[in-house]
This record gives C-alpha cells, structure tokens and sequence, in this order.
C-alpha cells in the first residue's frame, strides 16, 4: 500500500498542497479585523505567490463574510476556494450563498465538528452516537451542493483514536472527499503527528480521500509538526502567512515553504509557492492585519539578514554563505545589513566609513574602532554621528 495517492513528481517527489487559512484562522487573531477589500488584497497575493487553495472565510459570521467570499472567487485567480462550516444545515447553506456563482471545481467546504470528551460534554451536550449521526447529516447535506468537502475532528488531538476513526469513516462514507485533522490546542509533537497521521493516511488514501492537517503554535512546534506530518503522507498543509492566528497562532507559510525548499532531499515534498514572493507576502498580511512582524521573526524577520557581530560582519563581507541559511533574494528580501554595535568588528566600522565618504589610514581605523567600541549607550541614538565623532578623534591621534 503507498502512502499517498498523489502520483509521485520524477524523482520519488510528492507535491504538498498548500491551503492557506489567514483570511479564516489568521483573522480569528484577536485585533485582527479584516475589511472585504483587505481580503481581497491578501488573496490577490496569496494567488500569485502560487498558493493552491485559499480558505477565504466563514459565510455564516457575517453578511460581509460572505462577500468577501463572493469577491474573492470573482476577482482571484485561484484554483479553489474553501469556506468553514459548522455541522449545522444553515452554515452549509451560507457556504453556498457565498459559494455559489463559483465554478464547481473552484469551490468547496470544510466541515468541523468538536469530537474530543471535552467537547462532547462541555461544548456540545452530546453522546459520541450523537455526534455520528451529526457528521453523517452534515456530509450528506454539503455533498449535495459541493464536489468538495472536507470533515474535520475539531480538537482531534484531543480526540480518543478510536473514535476519531468512527467519525472519519462515517465523514466518508457519507461522500467526505477529505479529512482534516487539526491539532487545535497545539499540544502535539512532532513525533506523536507522524503515528496519528500515518494512521490516518491508512485510513483515508485506500478510499482516494485526501488527509489535510492543520496545527496551532501554542508550544511553537506548528511548523515542526506541519513537516512531519508531511514526512508521514499527510496531502494537504494549512497554514497561515506570519503564523497569524487564534492563540499563539499557525503553521507559518514563509516557514513550512523555506523548510521543504531546503530539504527537499529530507521530506520528497514540493509545493507550489513561489519563496520570492515571502517577505512582500508577509508584510502585506502585516500592514493590514496590525500584527507586526518581529526583527527575528523566522524567514522574513528584519534580522534574518543583519548581523552586528563582528565575527559575523566579517564572515559575510568575504563571502554571504559563512553565515546565512538562505541569499535575501531567495525570499524577496532587500540584502544583508551590517548595523554597528559595540560587538562590531572593524571590516564593518569600514564600510560604514566608505558609505559616509570618510577615509581613515589602518592605524586611524584601529583608534575609530576603540572609540565606536566603548562609547556610551546613549551615544549609540545617532550611529552615524557617532561614527563621525570616532573618525574625527581618530585623525586626532585619540586612543
């Protein structure tokens, strides 16, 4: 039995289907309030990154939700749009009001249902025979509208395996093309997602159903668990650009792509996504969703390519490999930077040097560097006048 009915690319490569959820889990951020014209914008983008699926929203929310959903299939050419459902006839009825003008092939729905104790008692009041016949209705009523539709166990991480594979098998055989399984509380591991989705995948490719995951970052390991869970034959990845999303968020796009570029040798995965396209990608989603990206965010940080020490400052002034992982260019990023610290080195108090017209003799560069080393923190406020003031004490003969 192969792990995956996706015909294999030359070489033993599989491709990964990347279905990006910032407009539907990414907005659920708290703070983040998308307008229709911001997810527009953002789909837009994510289309043209080479994104294979959009999840554009939840129509049942809102009105607005669901023209938003609407314009994105009319305006973004992108092959499919995905829309979230409840286990609940008038979600699935709101999917087709937004869904509804869209090609057949473009459109589709997931389906979730909490399936873990949790969930049954406290959520949902209900027995697990409930939530059979639950799954079984809502699967069988989305198929009618959709020739896409995928079942999620929400909390299935949490859920009792055993029962998580009641619910799938009755997700498909109700007319399930997919099941999702989302590690909704970010508890798992790397190690545990490979036996839960090789499990899974057992379960589902024999029957030509798709497996898509979907992991949350509240322990930080949603991209370290996206790539195992690749590794171990999952089809589709959600995930999220910036990692924006409900608590500590999702699986990071920028990351998860880098990640299986990289490594392609180590996990036999392709996707689609263009990495140039990452950091204009992921400042887009910033500005518009308010979340700012931190300098040492992963990818596309403002620090991925700067370095104030001067080990460092001197490695990659003779070659940008010594000390990076990736070339800026590689993610559309502008180029290295050498910003001066008192950890600096003299190769990048030189360069500073030429870029403001200063020459200094190497005995001079020696003083300037002793000066720009033990200056005050608070003269650190204006770099370059502080570089000047160093190249002038040192024409002077300061020590």
């Amino acid at each position: 039995m192969t792990t995956s009915f996706i015909p294999a690319a030359p070489g033993g490569v599989t491709p990964l289907i990347v279905s990006d959820t910032t407009l539907r889990d990414g907005a659920q951020m708290p703070g983040v309030r998308f307008s229709v014209d911001d997810k527009v914008a953002i789909a837009k983008a994510l289309a043209e990154a080479g994104v294979d699926v959009i999840e554009a929203g939840f129509p049942a929310v809102s009105d607005r939700e669901i023209e938003a959903v609407r314009r994105i299939c009319a305006e973004v050419a992108v092959p499919r749009v995905m829309v979230l459902c409840r286990t609940v006839a008038g979600d699935i009825e709101a999917a087709w009001q937004a869904l509804a003008e869209a090609a057949p092939d473009r459109r589709g729905v997931g389906v979730f249902l909490g399936t873990s104790p949790l969930h049954r008692r406290y959520k949902l009041g209900k027995s697990k025979d409930d939530c059979l016949r639950m799954i079984d209705a809502a699967v069988t009523l989305a198929r009618k509208r959709f020739a896409k539709v995928t079942f999620s166990c929400e909390d299935g991480s949490r859920t009792e395996p055993a029962f998580l594979r009641r619910a799938y098998t009755v997700a498909m055989d109700a007319g399930a093309t997919g099941i999702g399984f989302p590690d909704t509380l970010g508890i798992l591991t790397p190690e545990a997602v490979k036996r839960r989705v090789r499990m899974l995948c057992a379960l589902a490719h024999p029957r030509g159903v798709k497996l898509r995951v979907h992991f949350h970052n509240d322990l930080g390991l949603a991209t370290a668990n996206t790539l195992a869970a690749a590794a171990a034959g999952a089809d589709i990845v959600h995930l999220t650009v910036g990692g924006i999303g409900e608590r500590a968020g999702n699986a990071a796009l920028e990351e998860t792509v880098m990640a299986l570029k990289l490594h392609r040798k180590q996990y036999k995965r392709t996707v689609g996504v263009d990495p140039a396209s990452l950091t204009a990608l992921c400042r887009l989603v910033s500005r518009l969703s308010g979340v700012p990206l931190p300098a040492n965010k992963a990818v596309v940080g403002g620090n991925v390519f700067a370095t104030s020490a001067g080990v460092h400052q001197d490695g990659l002034l003779k070659h940008p490999d010594t000390y990076l992982p990736f070339r800026p260019e590689a993610v559309g990023a502008e180029g290295i930077r050498f910003p001066l610290s008192p950890m600096s080195g003299r190769a990048a108090l030189a360069l500073r040097l030429t870029e403001l017209g200063i020459t200094l003799s190497e005995e001079e560069l020696v003083r300037a560097s002793k000066v720009v080393k033990n200056a005050d923190p608070s003269q650190w406020a204006d770099e370059e006048a502080l570089v000047r003031r160093a190249a002038a004490a040192a024409r002077e003969g300061a020590p």
